[in-house]
Protein backbone atom coordinates (compact mmCIF):
# COMPACT_ATOMS: atom_id res chain seq x y z
CA UNK A 1 0.00 0.00 0.00
CA UNK A 2 1.23 3.32 -0.97
CA UNK A 3 2.23 5.75 2.14
CA UNK A 4 0.63 8.78 2.41
CA UNK A 5 3.71 10.77 2.48
CA UNK A 6 4.49 9.90 -0.92
CA UNK A 7 5.29 12.84 -3.11
CA UNK A 8 2.21 14.43 -4.91
CA UNK A 9 3.40 13.56 -8.04
CA UNK A 10 3.23 10.14 -7.30
CA UNK A 11 -0.17 10.00 -5.11
CA UNK A 12 -2.34 12.41 -6.68
CA UNK A 13 -1.04 12.76 -10.09
CA UNK A 14 -0.68 8.90 -10.35
CA UNK A 15 -4.52 8.58 -9.04
CA UNK A 16 -6.11 10.80 -11.26
CA UNK A 17 -3.70 10.14 -14.71
CA UNK A 18 -5.06 6.36 -15.20
CA UNK A 19 -8.40 7.93 -15.99
CA UNK A 20 -7.20 11.15 -17.85
CA UNK A 21 -5.88 8.53 -20.30
CA UNK A 22 -9.06 6.88 -20.87
CA UNK A 23 -11.22 9.15 -21.54
CA UNK A 24 -12.66 9.59 -17.60
CA UNK A 25 -11.29 12.61 -16.47
CA UNK A 26 -14.54 13.92 -14.98
CA UNK A 27 -14.46 12.36 -11.26
CA UNK A 28 -12.17 10.27 -10.08
CA UNK A 29 -12.73 10.63 -6.53
CA UNK A 30 -14.01 9.01 -3.41
CA UNK A 31 -17.59 10.31 -3.87
CA UNK A 32 -18.81 9.39 -7.09
CA UNK A 33 -18.30 6.19 -9.16
CA UNK A 34 -15.00 5.41 -9.09
CA UNK A 35 -13.39 3.38 -12.34
CA UNK A 36 -14.62 -0.12 -11.96
CA UNK A 37 -13.35 -2.33 -15.68
CA UNK A 38 -10.47 -4.49 -14.89
CA UNK A 39 -8.19 -2.52 -16.85
CA UNK A 40 -8.35 0.50 -15.39
CA UNK A 41 -7.98 -1.53 -11.88
CA UNK A 42 -4.57 -2.52 -13.39
CA UNK A 43 -3.54 0.25 -14.51
CA UNK A 44 -4.17 2.20 -10.80
CA UNK A 45 -2.75 -0.95 -9.06
CA UNK A 46 0.40 -0.56 -11.39
CA UNK A 47 0.83 2.76 -10.43
CA UNK A 48 0.78 2.60 -6.96
CA UNK A 49 2.54 -0.15 -6.70
CA UNK A 50 5.19 0.92 -8.33
CA UNK A 51 7.49 3.41 -5.93
CA UNK A 52 10.94 4.04 -8.16
CA UNK A 53 9.62 5.05 -11.55
CA UNK A 54 12.91 7.29 -12.69
CA UNK A 55 11.25 9.29 -14.83
CA UNK A 56 11.33 12.67 -12.83
CA UNK A 57 15.28 12.30 -12.71
CA UNK A 58 15.85 15.18 -15.33
CA UNK A 59 13.60 17.88 -13.17
CA UNK A 60 10.21 17.41 -14.64
CA UNK A 61 6.67 15.38 -13.50
CA UNK A 62 4.03 14.14 -15.14
CA UNK A 63 0.65 15.62 -14.84
CA UNK A 64 -2.39 13.96 -14.94
CA UNK A 65 -3.06 14.40 -18.39
CA UNK A 66 0.06 12.79 -19.68
CA UNK A 67 1.78 16.28 -20.12
CA UNK A 68 5.09 16.99 -18.62
CA UNK A 69 6.44 20.08 -16.79
CA UNK A 70 9.33 21.21 -14.39
CA UNK A 71 8.97 20.44 -10.69
CA UNK A 72 9.68 23.92 -10.12
CA UNK A 73 6.90 25.13 -12.14
CA UNK A 74 3.82 27.04 -10.55
CA UNK A 75 1.23 24.12 -10.85
CA UNK A 76 3.38 21.55 -9.48
CA UNK A 77 4.63 23.98 -6.44
CA UNK A 78 0.46 24.06 -5.91
CA UNK A 79 0.05 20.46 -5.68
CA UNK A 80 2.99 20.04 -3.42
CA UNK A 81 1.81 23.00 -1.51
CA UNK A 82 -1.47 21.42 -1.03
CA UNK A 83 0.15 17.58 0.01
CA UNK A 84 2.05 19.62 2.53
CA UNK A 85 -1.00 20.86 4.21
CA UNK A 86 -2.46 17.78 4.10
CA UNK A 87 0.32 16.04 5.65
CA UNK A 88 0.02 19.05 8.50
CA UNK A 89 -3.70 18.36 9.19
CA UNK A 90 -2.16 14.44 9.07
CA UNK A 91 0.08 15.30 12.37
CA UNK A 92 -2.67 17.07 14.13
CA UNK A 93 -4.85 14.06 13.66
CA UNK A 94 -2.07 12.06 15.00
CA UNK A 95 -3.11 13.97 18.47
CA UNK A 96 -6.02 13.35 20.32
CA UNK A 97 -9.01 15.56 19.20
CA UNK A 98 -12.21 16.15 20.33
CA UNK A 99 -14.13 13.57 18.08
CA UNK A 100 -16.65 16.38 15.86
CA UNK A 101 -12.49 18.30 15.30
CA UNK A 102 -11.17 14.66 14.16
CA UNK A 103 -14.18 13.59 11.95
CA UNK A 104 -14.68 17.44 10.27
CA UNK A 105 -10.48 17.16 9.81
CA UNK A 106 -10.84 13.96 7.89
CA UNK A 107 -13.09 14.75 5.77
CA UNK A 108 -10.85 18.27 4.80
CA UNK A 109 -8.15 15.58 4.23
CA UNK A 110 -10.44 13.64 1.32
CA UNK A 111 -11.05 17.23 0.17
CA UNK A 112 -7.54 18.25 -0.17
CA UNK A 113 -7.00 14.82 -2.42
CA UNK A 114 -9.48 16.16 -4.28
CA UNK A 115 -8.31 19.36 -4.70
CA UNK A 116 -5.03 17.74 -5.88
CA UNK A 117 -6.48 15.69 -8.18
CA UNK A 118 -7.75 19.04 -9.84
CA UNK A 119 -4.72 20.64 -10.33
CA UNK A 120 -2.77 17.80 -11.62
CA UNK A 121 -5.21 17.99 -14.26
CA UNK A 122 -5.95 21.03 -16.16
CA UNK A 123 -9.51 22.09 -17.21
CA UNK A 124 -10.31 19.07 -14.50
CA UNK A 125 -12.55 20.21 -12.16
CA UNK A 126 -13.56 18.21 -8.88
CA UNK A 127 -14.00 20.75 -6.06
CA UNK A 128 -17.81 21.83 -5.55
CA UNK A 129 -19.23 24.93 -3.95
CA UNK A 130 -20.62 22.61 -2.11
CA UNK A 131 -17.73 21.42 -0.21
CA UNK A 132 -16.92 25.82 0.42
CA UNK A 133 -20.18 26.12 1.82
CA UNK A 134 -19.69 22.92 4.27
CA UNK A 135 -16.34 24.69 5.34
CA UNK A 136 -18.13 27.87 6.38
CA UNK A 137 -21.05 26.10 8.27
CA UNK A 138 -18.30 23.99 9.96
CA UNK A 139 -16.44 27.61 10.63
CA UNK A 140 -19.86 29.13 12.11
CA UNK A 141 -20.65 25.79 14.77
CA UNK A 142 -17.25 25.48 16.09
CA UNK A 143 -17.26 29.16 15.97
CA UNK A 144 -20.44 29.61 18.66
CA UNK A 145 -19.35 28.62 21.64
CA UNK A 146 -16.12 30.17 22.07
CA UNK A 147 -16.11 33.68 23.83
CA UNK A 148 -15.41 36.79 21.41
CA UNK A 149 -11.66 37.62 21.05
CA UNK A 150 -11.46 41.04 21.61
CA UNK A 151 -7.28 40.83 21.74
CA UNK A 152 -4.86 39.27 18.79
CA UNK A 153 -3.64 35.83 19.23
CA UNK A 154 -0.20 33.83 19.77
CA UNK A 155 0.33 30.73 17.93
CA UNK A 156 0.71 28.74 20.63
CA UNK A 157 -1.21 26.80 23.82
CA UNK A 158 -1.75 23.00 23.95
CA UNK A 159 0.22 21.03 21.38
CA UNK A 160 -2.84 19.96 19.24
CA UNK A 161 -3.83 23.80 19.31
CA UNK A 162 0.00 24.74 17.93
CA UNK A 163 -0.50 22.22 15.15
CA UNK A 164 -3.86 23.61 13.87
CA UNK A 165 -1.66 26.94 13.79
CA UNK A 166 1.04 25.21 11.87
CA UNK A 167 -1.12 23.78 9.37
CA UNK A 168 -3.35 27.38 9.15
CA UNK A 169 0.14 29.06 8.10
CA UNK A 170 0.86 25.68 5.77
CA UNK A 171 -2.72 26.44 4.34
CA UNK A 172 -1.94 30.30 3.55
CA UNK A 173 1.11 29.55 1.60
CA UNK A 174 -0.89 26.59 -0.39
CA UNK A 175 -3.08 29.75 -1.08
CA UNK A 176 -0.64 32.10 -2.39
CA UNK A 177 0.76 29.34 -4.68
CA UNK A 178 -2.62 29.16 -5.81
CA UNK A 179 -2.53 32.34 -6.79
CA UNK A 180 0.60 32.50 -8.22
CA UNK A 181 -0.84 29.75 -9.86
CA UNK A 182 -3.60 31.51 -11.37
CA UNK A 183 -1.95 34.49 -13.08
CA UNK A 184 -0.42 31.90 -15.89
CA UNK A 185 -3.48 29.16 -15.82
CA UNK A 186 -7.02 29.35 -14.69
CA UNK A 187 -6.99 28.06 -11.21
CA UNK A 188 -11.37 27.87 -10.16
CA UNK A 189 -13.49 30.14 -7.76
CA UNK A 190 -14.17 27.30 -5.95
CA UNK A 191 -10.36 25.68 -5.29
CA UNK A 192 -9.58 29.20 -3.67
CA UNK A 193 -12.34 29.91 -2.04
CA UNK A 194 -12.05 26.37 -0.32
CA UNK A 195 -8.65 27.27 0.82
CA UNK A 196 -9.07 30.53 1.63
CA UNK A 197 -11.96 28.99 4.30
CA UNK A 198 -9.95 26.18 5.45
CA UNK A 199 -7.52 28.63 6.83
CA UNK A 200 -10.44 30.39 8.83
CA UNK A 201 -11.37 26.53 10.07
CA UNK A 202 -7.93 26.02 11.47
CA UNK A 203 -7.79 29.58 13.51
CA UNK A 204 -11.39 28.23 15.15
CA UNK A 205 -10.06 25.32 15.65
CA UNK A 206 -6.60 25.87 17.47
CA UNK A 207 -9.17 28.06 19.38
CA UNK A 208 -11.68 25.24 20.24
CA UNK A 209 -8.51 22.76 21.33
CA UNK A 210 -7.24 25.26 23.50
CA UNK A 211 -10.64 25.70 25.20
CA UNK A 212 -11.37 21.76 25.36
CA UNK A 213 -8.01 21.39 27.02
CA UNK A 214 -9.16 23.86 29.80
CA UNK A 215 -6.48 26.24 28.51
CA UNK A 216 -7.46 30.15 27.54
CA UNK A 217 -6.37 31.99 23.66
CA UNK A 218 -2.74 33.09 24.42
CA UNK A 219 -2.92 37.06 24.28
CA UNK A 220 -0.57 39.04 21.69
CA UNK A 221 0.18 41.86 24.87
CA UNK A 222 0.69 45.35 23.10
CA UNK A 223 1.47 46.86 26.24
CA UNK A 224 4.27 44.79 27.56
CA UNK A 225 7.58 45.83 28.55
CA UNK A 226 9.78 46.02 25.60
CA UNK A 227 13.77 46.59 26.80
Amino acid sequence: MVSGTYPPEKTIVQRFRPLAAHGRILYAGRSRAPASSQRDKRIMGHRLSKIVTRTGDAGTTGLGDGSRVAKDSPRIDAIGAVDELNSSLGLLLAEALPDAVAACLTEVQHDLFDLGGELSIPGHATVSEAQVLRLEAAVERFNADLPPLKEFILPGGTRAASLAHVARTVCRRAERSLVHLGASTTVREPVRKYVNRLSDLLFVLARVLNRDAGRTDVLWRKDRQRA
